[in-house]
């Protein structure tokens, strides 16, 4: 899958939160996980570890 193809599908997915101090966002962060599905949570982190592998990579160059 190209950058271009995963950026489009990554915005389609994207939740965003505009919080009025840490303690909210920090509220809003944990209700967001505690509505996503064991799936979606393993799948989120799952994502992530390969970003940074693939950052990780792209320093080595």
């Amino acid at each position: 899958m190209e950058i271009s193809e995963r950026t489009k599908n990554r915005q389609k997915k994207m939740v965003a939160n505009l919080a009025a101090d840490f303690q909210e966002a920090e509220e809003w962060d944990l209700d967001f996980w505690q509505k996503q599905t064991p799936q979606q949570r393993l799948s989120a982190l799952v994502a992530i570890r390969n970003d940074i592998l693939k950052v990780s990579k792209a320093r080595e160059i």
